[in-house]
């Protein structure tokens, strides 16, 4: 039979932690009967996905601190994008109907991993006025709501997601 390498142990237990972490947190209950399940739940999302997460199992603890940090500032900074996003709907709401003009654009990433992608792709769509439609390789098919909306997208959400990923000098 095989074993688990030590390195992939330590990260299934930093994954199962955050989780059940989060599962204490977000219900609120401290009793055996929703602790047993908030382990039984977590345990399987961990054996079941926890490749998903940290696909690159050689990237040091002091590696993954700092992307945890960069992460932090990164969703602070979406957040912050986000109530811009629906500040410019509300304007739309009030402007003319020929204010609206919706459209699909097509844009072409750098991001190189699955999970960057997959990060930008539901940045954008938690961004009012934008959905990403469809992924193909590097190209994302975007509907946004307005030019304004459309302009956007060649902002720093990208440059921000790289440079979570990103080395020590960035």
């Amino acid at each position: 039979m095989e074993s688990t390498p030590p390195r992939h142990t330590l990260h299934r237990s930093i994954i199962f932690a955050g989780l059940l972490a989060a599962w204490v947190v977000c219900s609120g209950l401290l009793d055996l009967f929703h602790l047993s399940l908030g382990v039984i739940s977590c345990g399987l999302v961990t054996w079941m996905s926890s490749d998903l997460l940290f696909a690159n199992r050689e990237t040091s603890l002091r590696r993954r601190l700092r992307q945890g940090r960069r992460m932090a500032w990164y969703l602070l900074w979406l957040l912050w994008q986000i109530v811009l996003a629906n500040l410019h709907l509300l304007r739309l709401s009030f402007a003319p109907r020929s204010a609206l003009q919706p459209q699909i654009v097509r844009y072409e990433t750098k991001l190189e991993t699955d999970f960057e992608k997959f990060l930008l792709a539901n940045s954008i769509t938690l961004t009012p006025g934008t959905v990403t439609m469809k992924i193909l390789g590097n190209t994302f098919y975007i509907h946004a709501i307005s030019d304004f909306a459309a302009e956007g997208l060649n902002g720093p959400m990208e440059a921000h997601i790289a440079h979570i990923f990103a080395g020590p000098e960035a």
